[in-house]
């Protein structure tokens, strides 16, 4: 019966660990694969370490005889090849995220940093894999719910900021935007391990709640973003920082709103009674975006998002009836001269959202913008790789730390340039 239990278990991890090197695709196909992969896929290295402990108890005279046994006992072997094949595929994220950078801004973005990368932020973290749901950092302290609109605890935001320095001035700003499908989620769930590094490093970083479907149609969702952006502009110097340099962060559903909030600044459809509200911000760093809400781009991933999900639950009209509504709300058809820098992360065995929609957005940006695009494709990837501590999540929140602080010195420096200030007598904040 043992033998049973442990050939019933390495069974399991061998379906666990197929689905997460090879997520069938498909309308159908594609939430349950995420839901079997996402989390099995970022703790491969936890699952790889009791597969080999599993196995290794069953080693022993008496367990290792019979049919049953022995086929376990192979079958815990494929699986640990396909699960230490997942950690090498965690581990080449550095690598990877590294390369988009000197691709997007150049070999010499490092020379904006603060410090160029040393081995310390290069290396897998194997420390913070022992405790991948915990958040707490002394670094940083946290102002809860904040009310920006009338919408209840919907309408509120937290303001994380580096503990113990109630002295803190202009510093930079960023704020995350949580996914959810547009209809679920809280600004407490997503965002964390980027927050927390960028707050105790000095940056301001918000945190917001938003209205959801289906009980909130489409456009509640970005009018709300739109109102925390002007939120932040009028309300963050009271908190310690610079109201003329925001960047926008989000997942998934967030991914969508960050960047179609960073495409539309102004946009009077999206600020009913805030209209001259100033809703620009000077980056967009969207991970695992959807960016085609028309289905434009002929993708059979947003054509069938559109139909079976967006129009029945989040817009609550259909596509023949209202193309334009689908159209305003698709950042890929948003795209301007004048669009902000952009960093987009995606991953590429995203099973929710298809690659494809990242890499004809970014095709596009590159195409349109005037500004710098840098973009990011992790080898192995799921959705939702970020959420939690992982190899994956901890490369990439050193990469976009790495952009922020090279975007925030480059504007800050031209800033000083074009008032011909010396930078080396100004101290900036996060410097």
């Amino acid at each position: 019966m043992v033998s049973v239990s442990f050939l019933s278990r390495q069974s399991v991890i061998a379906a666990l660990t197929a689905n997460s090197l090879r997520p069938p695709r498909g309308q159908r196909a594609g939430v349950p694969s995420f839901a079997a992969g996402w989390l099995f896929g970022e703790t491969a290295p936890q699952m790889l370490a009791l597969t080999a402990l599993d196995a290794a108890a069953h080693l022993t005279k008496g367990r290792r005889s019979g049919l049953r046994a022995k086929a376990g006992l192979a079958l815990a072997g494929a699986n640990a090849l396909g699960l230490a094949h997942m950690v090498r595929q965690s581990r080449r994220a550095v690598g990877v995220l590294d390369d988009a950078l000197v691709e997007g801004l150049g070999v010499d973005y490092v020379e904006q940093l603060d410090a160029a990368p040393d081995p310390a932020d290069l290396a897998t973290p194997w420390r913070s894999l022992a405790r991948p749901f915990d958040f707490r950092d002394d670094a940083v302290r946290v102002i809860r719910n904040l009310p920006y609109s009338e919408a209840g605890r919907r309408g509120h935001l937290d303001i994380y900021l580096p503990a113990g320095d109630d002295a803190i001035k202009d510093a930079p700003v960023l704020l995350q935007v949580h996914g959810g499908a547009w209809s679920l989620g809280a600004k407490e769930h997503q965002g964390r391990p980027l927050m927390n590094r960028m707050a105790a490093k000095g940056w301001v970083c918000v945190a917001i709640n938003y209205r959801l479907a289906p009980r909130n149609p489409w456009p509640a969702h970005i009018v709300d973003v739109k109102r925390a952006i002007a939120w932040v502009r009028e309300n963050i110097a009271d908190h310690g920082g610079d109201p003329d340099y925001l960047v926008i962060t989000g997942g998934s559903a967030g991914g969508h709103l960050a960047a179609l909030a960073a495409l539309t600044p102004g946009d009077p459809q999206f600020q009913p009674g805030f209209e001259d509200a100033d809703t620009s911000v000077q980056a967009a760093v969207p991970f695992y975006g959807v960016y085609d809400f028309a289905g434009s781009t002929g993708l059979a991933n947003a054509i069938g998002m559109r139909d079976a999900f967006l129009g029945p639950r989040v817009i609550q009209t259909t596509w023949t009836d209202a193309p334009d509504v689908y159209e305003a709300a698709s950042p890929i058809l948003r795209i301007t001269p004048d669009a902000p820098d952009f960093f987009v992360i995606h991953g590429e065995l995203d099973s929710l959202v298809a690659v494809d929609q990242a890499r004809l957005f970014v095709a596009e940006l590159r195409r349109t913008s005037e500004k710098s695009v840098v973009y990011a494709e992790l080898p192995g990837t799921q959705h939702a790789f970020d959420v939690f501590h992982s190899i994956r999540s901890a490369h990439a929140v050193r990469a976009v730390d790495r952009y922020l602080t090279w975007h925030w010195n480059t504007w800050r420096h031209g800033l000083e340039a074009d008032s011909g200030v010396d930078p080396t007598e100004v101290d900036g904040a996060a410097s």
